[in-house]
């Protein structure tokens, strides 16, 4: 908003102001001076600041606003316009009661003969960057940049032939029917039952707040008004706003929200700018509304809580500990106009917010916020407040960095993707309220969003893509009840690699992909079985023969780990040897949770010695079973227990399979035996034999 100082003068004494100062002093006190704009005006410089206010801040955006905040930061005077009643108000129809309406005044102007406006109004207009155009909307333009009210005007004549009599009754309400409503913009617009609107009888003046009619509208001859001021509902004309498409100045003012506070005497202010010109003029009073005013709670303000928020205050150059008088505080409540009562045994204010301030000071906070900006923030010491206790990280954090570091170290990337989704997942979470129709739904997996990220990636030929996310997913069961719960995904494979210099490189296998999500979970410390995926959710992503469903020890299923779906794959453009995962993070935290300290132990300082075992069992029977059995029998000696190879073909029964294991013995005392380890073997051979009905192969 521009403001020129030759203007502001008018209003409140600024002329010996320095203007550094000013400005120093609006911006300590919240608004922000984009820029200082010189203007030359009939050969005359004149000064123009740019200011912009915080959204909560409607009451300042026009030149009297600001000079209220100028009379309240730095105590100089305002000035007020001295004018007698412009209007009659004899004959006047009161207003039934309106419920998004708070104020509504309407006034009939006759014998308008002279409608160009002064020069030194011109002037004014030209200084904030307006152009006049002279005729009636110089004066409309005018008492808005002054005031912040909007006010309409209509030719009264075309109304008086339109309604078919002198007699007028405005009202506010809705159409009866579906109208077309042409605006003073030349557009045609569809107003339903739900569109407010400005009436006489059944013919439509305006779009309440927004636009008016264009058969009603004022020209160059027009030597008779009806104007229309009032104090609309925010959220109304908002809502009007966005369903019609249209956006004036006068709805952009009602949006910010608009107080009834000296709506009057800004009516009066534009009336006698009119009469000024014309001494004839009649103005008559014909419709009348005010709302019952709202009792605006008190609000208690403790001086306690003033220091302990503001905290001490710095005395010329020296920082001591001096906190803010209570009389200063007492001053600033009368600069903002606050009306108080001071209790000087307890320290406490009982303070009564003007109306036009009820909006955004509702607590004490926000009167302690006022205070600090009157006294300058920048005059309070910067200091943080004593920590009593040391906070601990959230454990979430501490699970969440602890698995980040995992998959960080085996080189995947975290990605980050927004919750809504196209309407192409299995299932979809429908919202009521979408910010746009192609993300109309929440997700139901974190799995597509990274397949499409790589997708996009490689487009790029960015085909090193590699990742993990941590996101929440949503459900809704048979009885329509909705669950969020927090996964994390991600994707890796489908780039050649080299595991040896000297090695041709290869895609990742389906076995060493595995083995990757082994040694996370190896990392956590946590075991995990595998089984074969039976849930359908995943059965247009992942690769209907190699995948797996994860189960924790009490059988309750982790996630899923496989290879991406081959139609997938070709749809994307994708390499079909990409690996996918999603576990559920809420589960994970559970676990690991449990986990204790791990014990560490010195290395062996004994030879190992390996032994590889080949036999023949059932495939009815899990590898997990079988190294299981292996580790138990195996005894103190055994240290771990790894498969080589699993072959099946022309020499091997159906329904079996040939395991080749490899055992590692060791001990930390001493050097093992030959004759230890081959007991220790037979004894394996045995109980394979017995318990899944093993044939040893030589």
């Amino acid at each position: 908003m521009r403001v020129s100082l030759n203007w502001l003068n008018q209003l409140v004494n600024i002329e010996n102001v320095n203007l550094e100062h000013l400005i120093e002093k609006l911006t300590l006190g919240g608004f922000e001076v984009e820029e200082i704009i010189e203007v030359n005006i009939d050969g005359k410089k004149e000064i123009v600041i740019d200011i912009s206010a915080t959204a909560n801040r409607a009451d300042s955006l026009s030149i009297k606003g600001i000079a209220k905040e100028i009379n309240s930061l730095m105590n100089i005077p305002q000035k007020n316009y001295k004018f007698v009643k412009p209007y009659q108000e004899k004959s006047f129809s009161p207003m039934e009661e309106i419920k998004d309406c708070s104020v509504f005044f309407a006034v009939t102007i006759e014998n308008l003969n002279n409608y160009n406006a002064p020069h030194w109004l011109k002037q004014r207009l030209i200084s904030v960057g307006i152009s006049p155009v002279n005729n009636l909307l110089d004066y409309q333009n005018y008492i808005l940049l002054e005031t912040g009210f909007p006010f309409e005007f209509y030719d009264l004549e075309k109304i008086k032939e339109k309604v078919g009599t002198s007699k007028l009754d405005l009202t506010l309400g809705y159409p009866k029917n579906k109208t077309k409503f042409i605006g003073n913009n030349d557009v045609e617009y569809n107003l339903d039952k739900k569109t407010e609107v400005v009436k006489v009888g059944e013919e439509i003046l305006s779009i309440a707040g927004i636009l008016s009619n264009k058969n009603v509208s004022y020209e160059l001859n027009t030597k008779s008004l009806l104007i229309e001021g009032a104090i609309y509902n925010s959220k109304k004309i908002r809502k009007t706003s966005r369903v019609l498409n249209i956006r004036t100045d006068r709805s952009a003012r009602y949006e910010k929200g608009l107080n009834d506070y000296s709506f009057v005497q800004s009516f009066n202010r534009l009336l006698t700018l009119l009469k000024n010109l014309n001494p004839n003029l009649v103005c008559k009073l014909i419709t009348v509304y005010k709302k019952s005013e709202n009792i605006i709670p008190p609000i208690t303000l403790k001086y306690e809580n003033i220091v302990k928020i503001l905290g001490p205050t710095k005395i010329k150059t020296t920082i001591q500990k001096n906190q803010i008088d209570h009389s200063e505080i007492s001053y600033f409540l009368t600069q903002l106009n606050f009306k108080f009562n001071f209790n000087p045994k307890t320290l406490v204010w009982k303070i009564q917010v003007p109306s036009y301030r009820s909006e955004d000071i509702t607590r004490e906070i926000d009167v302690i916020e006022e205070i600090g900006r009157l006294y300058g923030f920048n005059n309070f010491i910067i200091s943080l407040p004593k920590i009593h206790q040391i906070g601990w990280k959230d454990v979430s954090y501490q699970m969440r960095k602890k698995l980040t570091l995992c998959f960080l170290n085996e080189g995947l990337n975290e990605l980050i993707h927004y919750s809504f989704v196209k309407e192409n997942q299995k299932n979809p979470v429908k919202l009521l309220n979408p910010l746009s129709s192609d993300f109309k739904n929440l997700r139901t997996s974190l799995l597509p969003n990274i397949i499409q990220t790589v997708s996009d990636n490689i487009k790029q030929t960015n085909i090193s893509i590699e990742g993990f996310e941590f996101g929440h997913v949503f459900s809704q069961n048979r009885i329509s009840e909705y669950q969020e719960v927090e996964f994390v995904a991600g994707i890796f494979g489908g780039i050649p690699i080299k595991t040896k210099w000297s090695d041709k490189s290869k895609n990742l296998s389906w076995f060493e992909a595995k083995g990757k999500i082994e040694e996370i979970f190896l990392k956590l410390n946590l075991s995990v079985s595998w089984n074969i995926l039976t849930s359908s959710v995943y059965d247009n992503i992942v690769h209907p023969y190699r995948s797996v469903e994860l189960f924790l020890n009490n059988g309750i299923s982790l996630g899923v780990f496989g290879q991406i779906h081959p139609i997938q794959a070709k749809k994307l453009n994708l390499s079909s040897e990409l690996y996918l995962f999603e576990f559920n993070f809420d589960l994970l935290m559970v676990e690991m949770k449990k986990n204790k300290l791990p014990i560490y132990k010195n290395y062996s300082s004994y030879p190992k010695i390996l032994k590889d075992l080949s036999f023949i069992v059932s495939c009815n029977f899990s590898f997990e079973d079988i190294k299981n059995t292996i580790l138990s029998r195996g005894g103190v000696y055994l240290v771990n227990v790894e498969l080589l190879d699993e072959y099946q073909g022309k020499l091997i029964p159906s329904f079996c399979t040939s395991l080749c294991v490899q055992l590692m013995f060791q001990s930390n005392e001493k050097t093992l035996t030959t004759k230890e380890i081959e007991d220790v073997m037979q004894d394996i051979e045995l109980v394979l034999t017995e318990k899944f009905d093993a044939k040893i192969r030589i």
